[in-house]
């Protein structure tokens, strides 16, 4: 059942011992959505946790590295910024995807199973939509709670760069750092802060350049192997996946980044009027128009294949 912003608040208030569910590959939206909401729930006396994934990288250790964990029995599960549950990790997904009871997402393609959903397509993140909550419920904007939410608006946005930003993004951005939100700080661990390791990655990487479709197209790809030449793991390959579409001339942005049981994760970041959720739709995947994904089986030259074969189709249709 599709809900608002006001029937979720009072579902949050009339539960406890409530479990927060984040996706897989975390970034900035998902976490910043679970620790938002874990932090106003304990304000309000409410026994919360969120499932963490352990590979998230250390760059946002400021959103829970002062939190103490809470043991309880679950009674609730609320997902935030998960679309489909084959985003969840393997073990949450096998414990908690049929005893979902409220999905808050933004993503047009979401097809969570759960009691209740609050989905607001037109939010630039999932973090525009928990603010909203999160105020609904009269819980005061700290520090803290400030910067989990502005981390998401600012990842989900590119630093407020992407056609996504509206202006309801810029006063919500300017309200949470009234608030204390440190954007600053924020923007520069996210946005200017590179390891050395991801340094080799993403020369590894860019090595890997294909260009298709007259240039409309770019491809990179990402093995398993790279991982172990640069130093670096899978917390850090999130900035690779736009990489592509920064060239001149480029419309469809690809990245496939190999897992550890052989398949492929695509990532796609297009330019309008290329619909990336569309393209990945074909593929059994999803997301927002100007960004998506989707998983295909490899080995490599299959995964390049079907995914080139679905912008074909989309392209030329």
């Amino acid at each position: 059942m599709k809900i608002d912003v006001t029937k979720t608040a009072q579902l949050l208030e009339n539960h406890d011992n409530i479990i927060i569910l984040v996706h897989a590959n975390s970034d900035g939206d998902t976490l910043g959505c679970g620790y938002a909401l874990l932090r106003a729930l304990r304000k309000l006396g409410k026994k919360a946790e969120v499932l963490r994934p352990e590979d998230v990288g250390k760059k946002y250790n400021y959103l829970f590295d002062d939190l103490g964990k809470e043991d309880f029995e679950p009674e609730y599960v609320v997902s935030v910024d998960v679309a489909d549950v084959k985003l969840l990790e393997n073990d949450v997904r096998e414990k908690y995807a049929d005893r979902i009871n409220l999905a808050i997402d933004h993503h047009p393609s979401n097809c969570v199973e759960c009691e209740y959903l609050l989905l607001e397509d037109t939010a630039a993140a999932a973090c525009e939509i928990v603010y909203k909550v999160i105020a609904e419920m009269n819980v005061d904007f700290d520090k803290k709670i400030a910067d989990c939410l502005y981390t998401g608006i600012t990842t989900d946005t590119g630093c407020f760069r992407y056609s996504n930003t509206t202006a309801q993004t810029y006063r919500m951005a300017a309200n949470l750092v009234e608030h204390g939100a440190d954007g600053a700080f924020i923007n520069r661990i996210m946005f200017d802060t590179k390891t050395k390791s991801y340094v080799v990655l993403e020369r590894l990487v860019m090595d890997t350049l294909e260009m298709h479709f007259g240039g409309r197209c770019a491809m990179t790809h990402l093995t398993l192997d790279m991982y172990e030449k640069s130093g670096s793991d899978e917390s850090e390959t999130d900035p690779l996946a736009s990489r592509t579409r920064q060239i001149e001339g480029v419309d469809v942005g690809v990245f496939l980044k190999e897992k550890n049981d052989g398949t492929f994760k695509i990532s796609l970041r297009t330019l309008e009027p290329v619909n990336a959720s569309e393209i990945c739709r074909k593929l059994g995947g999803g997301g927002h128009a100007r960004a998506a994904g989707c998983q295909i089986e490899g080995p490599l030259e299959s995964a390049r294949e079907k995914i080139i074969s679905a912008i074909t189709e989309y392209l030329y249709k």
